[in-house]
């Protein structure tokens, strides 16, 4: 893996891990008019199509063959450009505004979002105490629910903290006939809480399966799509959606955009209505890519969900910084702000939208450990992607924009800033 600076044509320049690929951005509807161009000016002629695979799930050794590969739902290619290609095919955008490359960026690289050192009682108590002043200063005005919030919640026999906090736990929905895809490091098949139900999976990492190596894949379709434990404790939200795994993420819990891409190309070619990324990284300029595939997946009636990072005092990163794509920042148990929790960035449309439960996140992970307890707005994020699956079954309506705007519209809100949290905390349909 090598470093490449940034040569997108709309961003400044920002360091990153890269992997020496490129991705474009093609106009809308203008995917054969871009490959023509690529053609034309970077002499590339012949890349595999997502289009060409069942179900649109990309065989990555192909792409890792071809050196790229087209996305033509998403309307992007990953391509791989020696100096002379680039330079003659930035020179071609810079020439024509109208043509049909809207953008030309580095291909980064994303990482799971966990927040391990969160896991201490002692760090924890420490933010606590350092936040208890302004917090109980502002408590005297909010209203009677968010009141009631303040008390706190807690894992109990019967559920973990977050699903009454979201108020999953009171809720009448369960998810069912929603398609719920998890894009994260795949996905425990063996894992017993999940016997009987229907997942569909995919992996879009070369030389391995969908069988989760690292444990935050399952971790996170657990919160968003689990049931209960062997003891009767309930810690999923959406209990009866259709469960799509998509192994985007390596064991090591880094993957590439190309991977990334490639599991949401296959996820909305499947008809999933949500789709969850507890992925990220911690450049704070938005992506030209994953903000058009934002909005061709909102037009498409799909909503994307992703976590706002745990790189405070950063903000948002990619691809959550992205308009299109809904920002997920944490809270804890007693309705503070994570102390990881990145906030709003000052890019157009780079903020938090919403939070979710992220701190002592119990859920399930890889066997032999089975469960565990985590921090992270990766642990936020499935819960306010289970809460979209409970509202996207109450109406047919509730898709895309709709669902966003439903989500916002009934968040509880909280006595922090905005810019950490949002409109509030995600809240569960009551019937």
């Amino acid at each position: 893996m090598t470093d490449h600076p940034t040569f997108s044509a709309s961003a400044t320049r920002e360091p990153e891990r890269t992997s020496g690929r490129f991705v474009v951005t093609f106009r809308d509807d203008d995917v054969a008019k871009g490959m023509a161009t690529l053609a034309k000016r970077a002499a590339i002629r012949s890349l595999p199509s997502a289009a060409d695979f069942t179900d649109s799930a990309l065989d990555m050794t192909q792409l890792s063959a071809a050196g790229g590969a087209v996305f033509p739902t998403l309307g992007v290619a990953v391509v791989t450009l020696d100096d002379d290609a680039l330079s003659s095919l930035m020179a071609a955008h810079s020439d024509d505004a109208d043509g049909a490359i809207l953008d030309i960026e580095p291909e980064r690289m994303f990482y799971a979002l966990t927040d391990d050192a969160g896991l201490s009682l002692a760090y924890l108590q420490g933010y606590r105490d350092a936040a208890d002043n302004l917090y109980e200063r502002a408590r005297a005005s909010v209203d009677a629910a968010t009141a009631a919030a303040a008390s706190g919640f807690f894992d109990d026999a019967q559920s973990t903290w977050g699903l009454k906090a979201t108020r999953a736990v009171n809720s009448q929905r369960t998810g069912s006939a929603i398609k719920l895809a998890v894009l994260d490091t795949g996905f425990d098949l063996q894992h017993p809480d999940f016997r009987g139900r229907r997942i569909v999976t995919a992996s879009f990492v070369s030389g391995q399966t969908v069988q989760d190596g690292h444990g935050h894949g399952t971790h996170c379709i657990g919160t968003s799509c689990g049931s209960t434990d062997g003891s009767g404790r309930r810690y999923g939200v959406a209990q009866k959606a259709t469960i799509h795994a998509g192994k985007v993420l390596a064991d090591n819990g880094s993957g590439s955009t190309s991977g990334i891409l490639a599991g949401m190309e296959w996820a909305i070619n499947s008809g999933c209505q949500v789709i969850s990324m507890s992925l990220g990284n911690t450049v704070s300029t938005p992506s030209t890519a994953y903000e058009k595939i934002g909005q061709r997946a909102l037009q498409k009636r799909c909503l994307i969900i992703a976590a706002a990072g745990n790189h405070r005092p950063g903000t948002v990163g990619q691809p959550a910084n992205s308009p299109s794509i809904l920002a997920v920042g944490a809270v804890d148990s007693q309705m503070r702000l994570a102390s990881f929790s990145c906030g709003s960035g000052n890019a157009g449309g780079a903020n938090v939208d919403l939070v979710g439960p992220g701190v002592a996140v119990y859920s399930s992970t890889k066997l032999p450990t089975r469960y565990a307890s985590w921090n992270g707005t990766s642990m936020a994020t499935p819960h306010v992607a289970g809460v979209a699956a409970l509202w996207a079954q109450t109406s047919a309506a509730n898709r895309g924009a709709a669902l966003w705007q439903l989500l916002t519209a009934r968040a509880l809100r909280l006595p922090l800033a905005a810019r950490d949290v949002g409109v509030g905390l995600v809240q569960s349909p009551p019937t």
